[in-house]
């Protein structure tokens, strides 16, 4: 009977792959639709309109796992098939223009930013749809709804520039593993040795770091040599400004070690022709500073001390959705949470829906709130503060890589292997 069921599992695990290469197949190409668009607006109110479309020759996200059911992100591109209106494409994410709808600036003034997003190529016309989550119900409501036509002459399809790009690893098809892309930022050309230097050491950094260090053969490493006319990076708020590939300075916002480029054409003009599931800035430059943004990029500095755990970090944000746990720092935002909401983020919690979150991995009869006593300060539990708030948010352990660079607890491990075996289209 054990015999029988094991094959009967086999059948339809075999069959639901089948069903989901067919799924591919009959609706996209091997290659990407790379998607420029402009968020404008400013606290109040924000749209969106189509920039650029451009076709690129690579695409290596995953096949099976087409549609996106983390609900991560305070945005979401989704991908209609226009004869059917069937959903066959969706994928969440945050950006820059989102932080900036939350500070003080966006009080008084209205901006546009640039930003980018890759689909898969589609074979046939299909209905692209950018929505935005808003925090007065934290659901996602419509931007923008544009009809596309991959056989459109209106489509860009020039090459650009061919940077020299460098295997860091390479363990298989990049359909089925995931493809982390390191982009140097405030290299010159003479310099290019010590970026491909730099990106070795962090991919060991990384995957020297649980749960990262068991899943090092789910991953290729890319390195792209992009040349910077001077080396460094801004630092605007010293009256420093240097000529790099990728515009990036510390001082965003106007927190000193908020370091980010608003510069997305330029990151996806690098990685237009390398299989790409997640960016990483590495920039030329030793004092302390980064950042992070779920499914965008992340970004530090390749020579300050804590260059490596600094690059895990940011790395858990844009590559996991994992939020800040501390609650006593300087930030820019102003009421980035709506408390009477359950946060998406799966290693904070506001309590509304903690079913939703790591109550499952509580050890039993552990007090919701967990007090910060020596009974449990050790282990994990309801800790309150995180969020950039010390009341009314709530963390999993005492410290954890998202508060304080220690070893990630784990919530955040569990997030982190649900996203490699989504994106290696494994079950997740």
């Amino acid at each position: 009977m054990k015999k029988r069921l094991s094959l009967l599992l086999l059948t339809v695990l075999c069959s639901l792959s089948s069903f989901a290469q067919e799924s591919f197949d009959t609706y996209f190409e091997k290659k990407s639709l790379r998607i420029d668009f402009a968020l404008s607006g400013n606290l109040q109110h924000q749209s969106a309109a189509i920039q650029q479309l451009r076709e690129e020759p690579v695409w290596g996200g995953p096949q099976k796992n087409l549609i996106d059911q983390f609900n991560y992100g305070g945005y979401y591109i989704n991908v209609y098939d226009k004869a059917t209106n069937k959903l066959i494409y969706s994928r969440g994410f945050n950006t820059l223009f989102e932080e900036w709808r939350s500070t003080e600036q966006a009080k008084t003034e209205t901006q546009s930013w640039t930003n980018s997003a890759s689909i898969p190529y589609p074979k046939a016309p299909v209905y692209i749809e950018i929505t935005a989550r808003e925090k007065s119900d934290m659901q996602f409501h419509p931007l923008l709804k544009q009809e596309v036509d991959p056989k459109s002459i209106f489509i860009d399809r020039g090459k650009l520039k061919e940077n020299k790009i460098y295997s860091v690893q390479n363990n298989g098809s990049s359909t089925e593993k995931v493809d982390l892309v390191f982009i140097a930022e405030g290299y010159t050309a003479a310099e290019q040795e010590k970026f491909i230097a730099d990106a070795k050491r962090f991919t060991d950094a990384l995957f020297n770091t649980p749960p990262f260090d068991t899943r090092r053969n789910d991953f290729n490493v890319w390195a792209v040599e992009l040349v910077s006319e001077e080396s460094g990076t801004d630092i605007s708020g010293k009256g420093i400004f240097k000529n790099t590939a990728l515009n990036s300075g510390y001082y965003t916002f106007g927190v000193d070690r908020y370091l980010t480029t608003p510069d997305m054409k330029s990151i996806r003009d690098a990685v237009w022709d390398v299989p790409c599931d997640a960016v990483f800035l590495l920039i030329n430059a030793e004092t302390y500073g980064g950042g992070g943004m779920y499914n965008f990029y992340a970004c530090g500095t390749a020579d300050h001390p804590k260059t490596p755990v600094v690059f895990t970090h940011e790395f858990g944000h844009s590559f996991a959705g994992l939020a800040d746990e501390y609650f006593s720092s300087e930030v820019a935002y102003q009421d980035f949470y709506n408390l009477k909401y359950e946060p998406w983020e799966p290693n904070i919690t506001t309590l509304v829906n903690f079913d939703s979150k790591w109550k499952d991995l509580l050890p039993a009869k552990t007090p919701i709130p967990t007090p910060l006593n020596d009974e449990y300060k050790e282990g994990i539990g309801v800790f309150e503060g995180g969020g950039y708030l010390a009341k009314g948010i709530y963390r999993p352990k005492d410290h954890c890589m998202m508060r304080d660079y220690v070893p990630f607890c784990p919530a955040c491990s569990r997030a982190i292997l649900r996203m490699i075996d989504f994106l290696t289209d494994k079950d997740y």
